[in-house]
């Protein structure tokens, strides 16, 4: 598929690649996301406010994640890896790039599928994912404890005023990069809207955006993302 062997691909995925299996979109801004208001069920406060509305939140949307499946776009990226050594980074916290087949994956804001305690996986400790564990698509409790100090389980998300611990990797990775794709995603929302800035001079750029934004020195294939792929892996060649 290209003329040198194995090179570095990168991928920077958003909501957008998701929403062609049924998953809803992440609104910022202040907007809805699922018709909450994003500050109540996608920031650190929110927590601390109200727990149980976060805790049902997110128990819904693993029980929906759930019943969705991968997508073409998200089998395609998966199918690179034939022929580029490719790297995931993605704002989603669901888990269809690992069910596609994708093998290294970096996940910016968290996996909702993942639970931690609240005192784990902190600067204290180091971002320890010792106490961090899968429960699929189930469904955690007020009451529910976890961890040395048997503290309250919470979402394995990076809430809005919390840290991005992966941000460095995700940044190292784009730096190395020979050819970025930036899929599903505005880059509005910070850090991640930093990272194609990292992209070397080599480094060939595409973004996969419906919507006419300005692509500025990327290729920009203006369709959605199951057949944006399709037009980027035959610009491949």
């Amino acid at each position: 598929m290209s003329p040198s062997p194995h090179p570095r691909l990168v991928v920077l995925s958003g909501s957008g690649i998701s929403a062609e299996s049924g998953l809803s979109t992440f609104r910022g801004g202040g907007g809805l996301w699922n018709n909450h208001r994003v500050e109540d069920v996608a920031s650190i406060e929110g927590w601390h406010r109200n727990p149980q509305l976060m805790l049902d939140f997110y128990n819904q949307m693993r029980e929906d994640l759930g019943h969705r499946v991968p997508n073409e776009a998200h089998r395609l990226i998966a199918g690179l890896e034939q022929d580029f050594r490719v790297t995931v980074i993605t704002q989603n916290v669901d888990n269809l790039h690992e069910r596609a087949g994708s093998s290294h994956i970096i996940h910016l804001h968290g996996e909702v599928t993942k639970v931690r305690p609240e005192d784990c996986y902190t600067e204290r400790d180091g971002y320890s994912l010792e106490f961090v564990r899968d429960i699929g698509y189930g469904s955690i409790a007020l009451g529910d404890t976890g961890g040395p100090r048997h503290r309250q389980l919470r979402p394995h998300i990076v809430f809005f005023g919390e840290a991005v611990p992966n941000i460095e990797a995700a940044a190292r990775e784009v730096s190395a990069a020979d050819i970025l794709l930036i899929i599903g995603t505005s880059l509005q929302v910070y850090p991640a809207a930093g990272l194609s800035a990292y992209a070397p001079a080599r480094c060939k750029k595409y973004v996969i955006d419906p919507a006419d934004i300005p692509a500025r020195d990327a290729v920009h294939i203006q369709d959605v993302a199951t057949s944006g792929m399709q037009q980027f892996i035959r610009m491949l060649g």
